[in-house]
């Protein structure tokens, strides 16, 4: 398997598991970062690698009047402001070509969001930058199709890829994650992510919003740990009930901790028997 390196950490192979965890959207500059700090202190406490992830868009809306978020300036401004706070990188994603130039001067991993993951320009434009590109399986494709997403990007002359799992369409506004899919990703040769808290989305489940099911998370998540993977995706909100987008699938900050201290005996286990 190909590692990939974001500033100090390492990630794939035997490297220890990172976490990609930050709220899912920028709320604004102050509340972001009081968030970011406080993920940055339990994984410090564990010894965890990682990296901040808000976005400044939430183009991809149930409905038009939800909140998206500051937009390209001002949130790359406020992101720039965490990582020299906090020392860390940082991931957003991007929705068009036109972001790809001012993200890749702020971001270290450019995210190419689900829905997005089958267009060849941006996601090519977007391996041009030579960023590591963290690509999001759409929730309409197999495991074994995204061998194609890594060719548009390895024709780039990139091959600093990320691979996440973030459930599958099943139904009407349900996902399913299979975990047949971490192994199938991984064998594609690269590093392989679980967004634990998109996977118990309910899409469009609140009418003009989408549900979730945060209670499935820590379970979700041990499972798919267990099952192998590189880098653990979360994201949180100190009160996720008054969260502007996906605050009924993401996790409480003060509950973070305990699920990470599964993710590590897990993780542990799991890498000793490879």
């Amino acid at each position: 398997m190909n590692t990939v390196k974001i500033q100090n950490i390492t990630v794939g192979a035997q490297h220890p598991i990172a976490l990609i965890a930050g709220p899912c959207v920028i709320e604004g500059a102050e509340r972001t970062l009081k968030i970011g700090r406080a993920v940055k202190a339990i994984a410090d406490r564990l010894n965890i690698p990682y990296i901040f992830k808000a976005s400044y868009d939430k183009a991809n809306r149930s409905s038009y009047n939800s909140f998206r978020g500051p937009g390209l300036k001002e949130g790359l401004s406020i992101l720039a402001h965490i990582k020299q706070e906090l020392g860390v990188p940082v991931l957003s994603d991007i929705h068009c070509i036109t972001q790809i130039e001012p993200a890749a001067e702020v971001l270290d991993i450019i995210q190419i969001p689900a829905f997005l993951c089958r267009q060849t320009d941006l996601v090519y434009q977007a391996a041009r930058t030579g960023k590591v590109i963290n690509v999001k399986k759409g929730q309409f494709l197999a495991p074994l199709d995204m061998k194609n997403v890594i060719a548009k990007i390895e024709e780039a002359g990139n091959n600093n890829i990320l691979l996440t799992e973030r459930g599958v369409t099943f139904g009407y506004n349900n996902l399913v994650a299979d975990f047949r899919a971490l192994p199938i990703m991984r064998s594609l040769g690269y590093p392989v992510v679980f967004d634990a808290t998109h996977s118990v989305q309910l899409p469009g489940g609140a009418g003009t919003s989408s549900g979730g099911q945060r209670e499935f998370v820590p379970c979700l998540t041990r499972a798919a740990v267990a099952a192998g993977i590189d880098v653990l995706f979360m994201e949180v909100h100190d009160n996720p009930p008054e969260a502007k987008s996906d605050g009924p699938n993401m996790l409480y900050i003060d509950q973070l901790e305990d699920v990470l201290k599964d993710v590590l005996a897990i993780d542990h286990v799991v890498r000793r028997h490879k």
